[in-house]
């Protein structure tokens, strides 16, 4: 399959999930929005990124409603998708959700529960029915009219499937700890609700547990793109 990575910039690229397609065969193209013009050809598969962009900032960021616009389109032509944290919010707005601040910065890992739904799934299903996910979040969405909930934590939805071939987590299941601990020392420690060192100490311990939760969930993803194409 020819999968396309769509980045926000040169701090949230495809990561863990970009080394996972590549060890499966496939080929990555990874395309920052906004910088360059989207390749040319198609895609048998889209991973939608992350960002610290958000939905609202169409006014600084105006690829903003380019990416909407992709987004719609995929859905509607059936491309498989996987969208992460912003890609989780700008999926959610194209769709009739609504993206907001929250009360309190997400930062580290927080417990997530499957959905009954999320359970059945082809590729939220491959996690446990309660897990930590690793965040690191701003803002946060409402479910998009007919979308299915897959999964949830006490302050916000964590993913849900749109279709059959769409899927987006608010988590970061293809974060490396590096990249991690840069986004939250480029933001200040006052924006986050732990003191960084003990965010650093926590990564260190499950970060590695968390990439094998991560392979997992690429690969369900992958292989469910496989089978509709």
């Amino acid at each position: 399959m020819k999968v396309l990575a769509l980045d926000h910039g040169p701090q949230v690229r495809s990561e863990l999930f970009g080394v996972v397609t590549r060890e499966a065969g496939h080929e990555l193209v990874e395309w920052e929005i906004g910088a360059t013009p989207l390749p040319r050809g198609g895609f048998d598969a889209v991973l939608a990124l992350g960002g610290h962009q958000n939905v609202g900032e169409e006014s600084r960021y105006p690829w903003l409603e380019e990416e909407y616009d992709l987004l719609r389109g995929w859905i509607a032509s059936g491309t498989p998708l996987f969208a992460i944290c912003l890609g989780a919010q700008t999926l959610a707005h194209a769709f009739g959700g609504e993206v907001a601040q929250l009360p309190v910065r997400q930062a580290g890992f927080v417990e997530v529960t499957l959905t009954a739904e999320g359970a059945r799934d082809p590729v939220l299903g491959v996690l446990p029915a309660r897990f930590e996910a690793l965040v690191g979040n701003f803002y946060g969405f409402t479910l998009p009219p007919g979308a299915v909930e897959l999964a949830t934590s006490t302050v916000q939805p964590q993913g849900y499937r749109i279709g059959e071939r769409a899927w987006a987590v608010q988590f970061h299941p293809e974060a490396r700890r590096g990249q991690v601990l840069g986004w939250f020392e480029a933001d200040g420690e006052a924006t986050l609700p732990r003191p960084l060192a003990e965010l650093e100490r926590e990564l260190e311990a499950k970060i590695d547990g968390w990439h094998r939760l991560g392979r997992a969930l690429c690969t369900a993803f992958l292989d469910a793109a496989a089978q509709a194409s």
